[in-house]
């Protein structure tokens, strides 16, 4: 028997490689989605129960919740600030610019302390109603105390800290995208409470708002105040040291050039002032004096000077005349004509005249040029000594700047800090950049509970529930459901798979050559028809892991096709623990396989016939002791070597592998097996465990058979597999 198995290997491999022949059923994996698909399909049932369950809560919750109220106050929240004064500093530009702007006032809009404002103004801790409007009463021990009229000091405190986290548990802050707008949203029981809440809310924070600015404000003034009596005296000491050094020096001053800052730069003082004026004036003496010098001794000076002399002019003038008349009497008469001669003399008396007149100028010029060169020297020695007074201030004067700085920095200082302190105290006044657009009033419908939103709520999470089960289930149930799991999981070839049947008796549906399962374990055969060089193996078993996957039933439609073909068929029930076999055609179990193999050698005798064709069976006989003892021995492969010689095929039916031993027993005596899988029956860790069983007793699988395969659970819908194609061909009734 070992040198058959081992023959039998190179067989083995060509067979799975024959396999890939084009007539084998190829499965082809559906896409994703479809596969996502079939798993709704396969467990439909439990998402529908989840999902009515959710719903079921849903409208539960919904009856069963208190009507809320939600009243909406919106407000117009700015980013622009408009001073009244010309105060800068006290906010900084960037405060209000930008999304960190209005996250900062949505923070202070929902802010524990502005919940403490709007209970203190409402005076809640005190309000039973309002406690009673959020469900709070005070027998439930949640809050101490009894009559609100008679708290002491610790029972109001905790009453407050009560009233103001149910104000910040229900109130909402919901700000209108891409606007400044802002809805101030608030719930309860109580349709007034919300409305009186919410704009309590709005006006809460304006009123904080405001108080944050003049809070600022009163800091900024008592800084200003301490700043203000030290500059004070800072600029008292440094105008005093002006003061007193100044005099001491002797400098007056008559007045100040200022750079463009108001910093004093140079004192004008008197000794600069004097310096200016006799500098100038000893400008004007040196240029009288060149002047003078220069009509001295110009040459012509004297011609010239008749020009300006109105005397010496006016001689001139008249001697022309006269020497004029002298010239036209000499052309008339001799030079001692009487007349001529007066002429004559009154020439040569002008001419005495003007050389008087002449010397007196002269004279006068001198005198002119003497004064002009002493006053000049006088002025040149006023000047340096004015000078020599200017350079030793200078010197002096440059302490005196520095004492004079102090002091103007310290008075600008002083004045800055004045301005501000005068304006501090209306600094916080400004526009106001928060503006109540609607006022909330008191709705009249509840906002909650929405039995719609609810519903959708319980139906997306009946939804999420679902799919958290289905993954568990998915991951609990390891059975393989589809055709290419086959290959993906266990490594072997699909040989087809076998519709499961829904009311049709699996006997009537093999007595009928054109049913669903005929034609499926037909196209099996096909299958299996190529596993060998020699079609159809001699001698097949068929097994499963587990008890009621179809392994007899399968054994029965392999042998039932073969018969149909002409071929001499013989059925084995070699399942002697739990026979099955015999019943489908209403034998006995009287005798069969056990008796033979316990040593009866007429084995024609335990032959039975069937109502199919071709087909024959000897039963598994009375149930002996050990069924494994029996098989263990060479009874079995002298009976396979016997009716292999009498029949074309011999189908064994074997018992289930796992927890047995028979299985691996029995495929020492035959060619090969086939392994039948019910679709999701068993887990794939199992299936592992059984194949590993016959890879230990050196079987030679052929391939599987996947069993009870739902097609539209697995999503496949009609037509799949060896749906198509039945009754191809016939012709109706009506023809």
């Amino acid at each position: 028997m070992l040198n058959r198995v081992g023959s039998d290997a190179p067989s083995r491999v060509e067979s799975v490689q024959t396999l890939d022949a084009p007539e084998q059923t190829q499965v082809i994996a559906p896409p994703v989605l479809l596969q996502y698909w079939q798993v709704v399909l396969r467990w439909k049932w439990a998402i529908l129960v989840i999902l009515a369950s959710a719903l079921a809560v849903g409208v539960i919750v919904t009856l069963l919740a208190t009507p809320q109220y939600t009243a909406v106050t919106r407000i117009e929240i700015s980013r622009e600030q408009q001073n009244v004064t010309k105060v800068e500093g006290l906010e900084s530009p960037e405060a209000s610019r930008g999304d960190e702007f209005y996250q900062t006032q949505y923070s202070l809009l929902s802010a524990r302390s502005l919940a403490e404002r709007v209970a203190r103004k409402l005076h809640l801790a005190t309000n039973d109603a309002f406690f009673a409007a959020h469900g709070v009463s005070f027998s439930n021990g949640l809050l101490s105390g009894g009559n609100s009229g008679t708290l002491t000091p610790a029972e109001r405190a905790s009453r407050e800290r009560s009233a103001v986290s149910l104000l910040l548990a229900h109130v909402r802050i919901v700000p209108t995208l891409r606007s400044r707008l802002v809805d101030i949203r608030y719930s309860s029981a109580s349709p007034s409470i919300s409305a009186e809440v919410a704009n309590t809310w709005v006006q809460q924070f304006i009123e904080s708002s405001l108080d944050r600015r003049f809070a600022s404000t009163a800091d900024a003034r008592k800084f200003l105040e301490s700043r203000l009596a030290d500059l004070g005296g800072r600029l008292e000491s440094s105008e005093r040291e002006v003061v007193r050094y100044a005099a001491d020096k002797g400098i007056v001053t008559l007045g100040r050039i200022t750079d463009p800052q108001g910093k004093t730069q140079v004192d004008r003082t008197l000794v600069s002032s004097d310096l200016e004026a006799i500098n100038a004036a000893l400008a004007e003496a040196t240029a009288a004096r060149i002047a003078a010098e220069s009509r001295r001794r110009a040459s012509g000076a004297t011609a010239a000077e008749g020009t300006t002399n109105a005397a010496l002019a006016t001689l001139r003038q008249r001697r022309a005349e006269v020497a004029s008349e002298y010239s036209k009497m000499l052309a008339q008469f001799e030079p001692e004509y009487p007349a001529a001669k007066a002429l004559a003399q009154q020439v040569r008396a002008l001419d005495g005249s003007i050389a008087r007149e002449e010397s007196r100028v002269s004279a006068t010029r001198s005198s002119e040029y003497g004064e002009a060169v002493k006053r000049e020297a006088e002025l040149r020695q006023q000047v340096e000594g004015l000078k020599q007074r200017l350079a030793k201030q200078k010197i002096d004067a440059i302490q005196y700047n520095i004492y004079q700085r102090e002091a103007d920095t310290n008075r600008e200082l002083y004045d800055s800090l004045l301005q501000r302190y005068k304006e501090i105290g209306v600094a916080g006044v400004s526009a106001n950049n928060i503006a109540v657009v609607d006022v909330a009033q008191v709705p009249g419908q509840p906002s909650s509970p929405n039995l719609m939103i609810n519903l959708a709520l319980a139906f997306a999470g009946g939804i999420g529930l679902a799919f958290l089960g289905v993954l568990g289930l998915e991951q609990i149930d390891e059975g393989l459901r589809e055709p290419g799991a086959v290959g993906q999981q266990l490594q072997l070839p699909l040989l087809g798979t076998v519709p499961e049947l829904e009311s049709e008796d699996p006997a009537q549906s093999l007595i009928d050559a054109k049913s669903e399962m005929s034609e499926a374990y037909l196209s099996i055969q096909s299958n299996l028809a190529f596993s060998t060089a020699h079609g159809f193996p001699r001698s097949v078993m068929m097994t499963s892991s587990r008890p009621a996957e179809g392994k007899t039933t399968s054994s029965l439609a392999l042998a039932a096709v073969l018969g149909r073909t002409g071929k001499k068929v013989l059925l084995i029930d070699a399942d002697m623990r739990s026979p099955s076999v015999h019943g489908f055609f209403g034998h006995p179990n009287s005798s069969g396989l056990s008796n033979y193999l316990t040593g009866d050698d007429n084995w024609q005798a335990m032959v039975r016939p069937t109502n199919l064709k071709g087909l024959e069976i000897i039963s598994a006989g009375p149930t002996p002791p050990s069924a494994a003892e029996l098989l263990s021995g060479d009874r079995l492969l002298s009976l396979m070597k016997q009716l292999e010689q009498h029949y074309d095929h011999v189908v064994v039916d074997s018992p289930p592998i796992l927890g047995l031993a028979d299985a691996p027993l029995i495929t020492r005596a035959v060619e090969g097996c086939v392994f039948v899988i019910e679709a999701g029956g068993v887990a794939v860790r199992g299936l592992r465990s059984a194949l590993a069983r016959l890879q230990q007793a050196h079987a030679h699988v052929y391939g599987a058979i996947l069993t009870k395969f739902s097609k539209r659970q697995a999503g496949y819908g009609y037509g799949y597999g060896y749906g198509y194609g039945y009754g191809y061909g016939q012709k109706s009734d009506a023809e």
